[in-house]
C-alpha cells in the first residue's frame, strides 16, 4: 500500500522546480558579476533606483487604502443581504475577473485616454477636460478596478462567518447598531482586512502592465523597472535580480508584520 506521504511527491517536485529554483536564481545573479564572481556592487548600483521603490510602494498604498475605503463596506451591506441577493452580487464582482486582464486595462485606456469615453462625457455637460491617462492617477484607478476584488472576497468571507447571536447578544445588552458595527464586527472582521490587504498590495507593488498601458511608459515601478532589466535595451539580470531580491524581502517583511499585527488583534478580540 502506497503511503500517503507519497502522494505529496508531485506537489515537491513542482515546487521545487517552479518556485525553489527561481529563487537560487535571482541569489546566485545578484551576488555575482555578469563574469560569474562574487560581489556586493550590484546593491550599490540599485541605490540610484530609490525614487522608483518609493513610487511603487507609494502608489500601491495609496491603491490599498482605497481598496478598502470601497471594499469595506460593500463587504459589509453584502454580508446583511438576502442570499439570493449575495450570490448575485458576487457574480457581479467576480464577473469583471473572468475577462482578460488585459482586456480591462485596455478598457480603462479607452475610458481615461484625453478623447476617450470620460472627457466626452464631460464635454458634453461643458466642463473642462481632464488629463488623467499616463499619469499616476490613471495607474492607481487600473489598480484599484483590477484588484478590488480580492479586497471584497476576503473581508465579506470573514463577516459571513461571525455568529449572528453575537449581534443578537450586543443589542440585547442595550449595543446601538454603530457600537455592534464598531466593537463586534470590525474587530472580528479584521483578519479579512489584513488578507486582503495582503492580496491587493503585493501584486500592486510588482506590477508593470498596468503602468505600461495606463501609465504610457511615464509612470516606472518595479515592474517595469525589472522587466527592462532582463528584456529591455538596459539588460542586465543581475541587477534585476538584486532588484527582485531586495523588493521581495521588503515585501515577506511586509507580511511578517502584517500577520503579526492580525494575530494580536484576534487575541484582544478572544478569537
Amino acid at each position: 500500500m502506497i503511503k500517503p506521504r507519497y502522494f505529496s511527491i508531485p506537489y515537491v517536485v513542482w515546487m521545487a522546480v517552479f518556485v525553489v529554483a527561481p529563487v537560487v536564481l535571482i541569489l546566485v545573479y545578484a551576488f555575482s558579476t555578469p563574469d560569474g564572481n562574487l560581489t556586493l556592487s550590484n546593491f550599490s548600483e540599485m541605490g540610484k533606483y530609490t525614487p522608483v521603490f518609493v513610487r511603487s510602494f507609494l502608489l500601491a498604498l495609496i491603491s490599498t487604502v482605497i481598496c478598502i475605503i470601497i471594499a469595506y463596506p460593500i463587504a459589509y451591506i453584502l454580508s446583511r443581504e438576502a442570499v439570493r441577493v449575495q450570490r448575485v452580487m458576487l457574480m457581479l464582482i467576480m464577473l469583471p475577473m473572468w475577462m482578460n486582464f488585459l482586456l480591462r486595462t485596455y478598457a480603462w485606456m479607452s475610458i481615461l485616454e484625453n478623447t476617450g469615453l470620460l472627457n466626452r462625457l464631460i464635454g458634453f455637460f461643458g466642463l473642462p477636460q481632464l488629463r488623467i491617462i499616463n499619469t499616476p492617477t490613471a495607474v492607481v484607478i487600473g489598480m484599484v478596478y483590477n484588484f478590488l476584488p480580492f479586497m471584497i472576497l476576503p473581508i465579506y468571507s470573514v463577516i459571513m462567518k461571525i455568529d449572528r447571536s453575537l449581534y443578537e447578544a450586543a443589542h440585547d445588552l442595550g449595543a446601538n447598531t454603530f457600537a455592534v458595527f464598531r466593537r463586534l464586527v470590525i474587530p472580528m472582521s479584521l483578519p479579512g482586512v489584513l488578507s486582503g490587504i495582503t492580496m491587493v498590495f503585493v501584486p500592486a507593488v510588482s506590477t508593470f502592465v498596468i503602468t505600461q498601458l495606463l501609465g504610457g511608459g511615464m509612470v516606472m515601478m518595479l515592474g517595469d523597472l525589472i522587466e527592462m532589466q532582463f528584456l529591455g535595451t538596459a539588460y542586465n539580470p543581475q541587477l534585476g535580480s538584486t532588484i527582485s531580491l531586495v523588493m521581495m524581502a521588503i515585501v515577506i517583511l511586509f507580511m511578517y508584520v502584517m500577520n503579526r499585527f492580525g494575530q494580536g488583534e484576534e487575541k484582544a478580540v478572544g478569537l
